[in-house]
């Protein structure tokens, strides 16, 4: 009596060991033992059985492409050392099996584990690559970082428009495009760097000319004025003789090379 209840709890053990959960995040394909895929789309919360035939879990929600060590050519005719981005898409997850029937395996990836098939990563970092290329080929090469918001929307622009036109718009989904490095060329920012120190000894040099200028307009302005200041001169000792003769100034304050003559009485 006792090995039913104990054959019950092994096969039901053995069920669950067979048996593969979804993930949030995730869609699943049966794949029957006779290597055909069933089309219907196993739901993230779903439990299916492996024991026969086996499932493949596709990761559809916010999958990451990095694009690195691009050159594209600017609009100066500059080619630009390295951009870097990454873009994020979303699978629609009623589309995850036509995807996967119906497009080369070569525009999907894996996971850096391996354990999730990446549906169309390939595919869309290419198309994102034609895209970035497109963009740069706007702009200066030193103009590109301050318009980074511009150039990852029309990156994005660029990448739904093929998406569009190769009828996968309504299947994928580019969410974010983030440009993450762009280094003009070392020539580029060289010339760059000797144009500023140029304007910089430039308006220097401008500086050293006007301050010249303001000091000969002074010694101009004190030549022309010399009878001026003679005759201010003059008016002043007027004015100390007249306070002495009147008796208002006592006490004359001589320079040490004085060479007139004072009446003390």
């Amino acid at each position: 009596m006792k090995t039913i209840p104990t054959l019950i709890l092994a096969c039901s053990a053995l069920l669950l060991g067979a048996c593969t959960r979804i993930e949030t995040g995730e869609v699943g394909l049966r794949i029957n033992f006779d290597k055909t895929t069933d089309p219907t789309e196993r739901l993230p919360g779903s439990f299916n059985q492996t024991l026969v035939g086996s499932i493949v879990t596709f990761k559809i929600q916010d999958v990451a492409v990095a694009v690195d060590n691009m050159t594209p050519l600017a609009s100066d005719n500059s080619t630009i050392k390295d951009f870097d981005m990454t873009v994020v898409y979303n699978v629609n997850p009623t589309a995850v099996s036509e995807l996967w029937t119906t497009k080369n395996r070569t525009f999907h990836g894996l996971s850096e584990k391996g354990d999730d098939i990446l549906l169309m990563q390939n595919y869309v970092a290419l198309s994102a690559r034609n895209a970035a290329y497109k963009a740069a080929r706007a702009y200066e090469s030193l103009k590109m970082a301050d318009n980074r918001p511009l150039i990852e929307q029309q990156i994005r622009e660029n990448i739904m428009r093929t998406l569009t036109e190769e009828k996968l718009a309504d299947k994928i989904t580019v969410s974010q495009v983030q440009v993450r490095a762009i280094t003009p060329a070392d020539v580029i920012v060289n010339s760059a760097n000797d144009l500023v120190r140029a304007q910089n000894e430039l308006k220097t040099k401008e500086v050293e000319v006007q301050t010249a200028k303001k000091e000969a307009e002074r010694i101009a302005a004190l030549n022309a004025n010399a009878g001026a200041i003679g005759y201010m001169n003059a008016m002043a000792n007027l004015k100390i003789a007249e306070g002495v003769a009147n008796g208002k100034v006592h006490t004359i304050v001589v320079p040490y090379d004085f060479k007139g003559i004072v009446n003390a009485k």
